[in-house]
């Protein structure tokens, strides 16, 4: 792809800290105008990335092209052209709104006129509306991360990073934000995330795993469960789930099952293995000998969840 087409270009990208080696040699591209997703456990090297491709940190190794700009020699000619959001709010909780939407636009350099413009845009678009007096401190979390987007955004930036954006906020508020997001792409801003969350995975256009600083998997949510799920899933709605997940889990290490993962997923467990099908009775006699009941057991096609547990294993 040429570079006019990307957003971001990473080749080699690598931090060490020491001994220790944060992000080793990853290669990614970000398409202008689309959301990219960029999936790891904790400490697997997503929040040390975006702050090297800001220009908070240097790479120890590699390059990172941001907005067609090397970021190492050019840094300060990028920042005025993105957003960041970080995962810890980072708003003042003592200010209203209002008043944390006019500091945070004139620290991007805004005033007079266009600062009012695009504090009213900010709230009509984050339907903060009618909010503008209410303390920081008392809006609800998801509020709060509409108004911490709302500020990332007041300067109209062509990129902007989003990490863990809807951490600890319940459901409803982050299919909100979620809709937030696809506006701004609609408005041509291209997104950077980081989430934990696969339903909101599923919702990017493309998307990167990342473990222990290295990529591991790269491609459309399509592409990443066609790819890389080896194995059928096993989709099973036992009396006892936890119990269930515990009598398979030993079978699995005792060798009378050759299982390759075995996980809750509310009142349900996954199991996953090559040819699946073939073992459905013997997990059902196993289950049964357990005194618990298997219940509804079927094939299904893997989720993006399945897909991620199977590649961080």
């Amino acid at each position: 792809m040429e570079g006019n087409d990307l957003a971001i270009r990473a080749r080699g990208l690598t931090k060490r800290f020491g001994d220790f080696t944060a992000v080793a040699g990853i290669d990614f591209d970000v398409r202008h105008g689309e959301i990219f997703g960029f999936l790891g456990p904790n400490g697997s090297g997503k929040t040390t990335t975006i702050r090297m491709m800001l220009g908070l940190l240097e790479p120890t190794a590699g390059a990172v092209e941001v907005l067609g700009v090397p970021v190492t020699e050019r840094a300060q000619v990028i920042r005025p052209r993105v957003g960041y959001m970080s995962q810890r709010f980072s708003l003042y909780n003592d200010l209203t709104v209002l008043q944390n939407l006019r500091f945070y636009g004139r620290a991007y350099g805004l005033d007079n006129d266009l600062l009012r413009e695009r504090i009213r845009s900010a709230l009509r678009m984050a339907g903060l509306e009618g909010r503008e007096r209410t303390n920081t401190k008392d809006l609800s979390g998801g509020w709060r991360q509409r108004l911490a987007l709302s500020a990332a955004i007041l300067h109209r930036p062509e990129l902007v990073f989003l990490d863990e954006p809807t951490a600890g906020v319940d459901p409803v508020s982050r299919r909100a934000f979620w809709d937030l997001l696809y506006r701004l792409i609609a408005e041509g801003i291209t997104v950077f995330v980081t989430t934990h969350y696969m339903d909101e995975a599923e919702h990017c256009h493309r998307l990167a795993f990342i473990q222990r600083g290295r990529l591991i998997a790269t491609g459309s949510p399509e592409e990443i469960k066609q790819g890389l799920m080896h194995g059928q899933v096993l989709e099973i709605a036992p009396s006892d789930t936890a119990k269930a997940v515990q009598v398979l889990r030993a079978a699995r290490e005792a060798g009378r099952l050759p299982l390759e993962e075995v996980a809750m997923y509310g009142s349900l467990v996954h199991v996953v293995a090559p040819m699946l099908a073939q073992y459905q009775e013997a997990i059902a006699a196993e289950l049964r000998q357990a005194d618990v009941e298997p219940g509804d057991m079927a094939v299904i096609e893997p989720s993006l969840e399945d897909v991620f547990i199977a590649c961080m294993r």
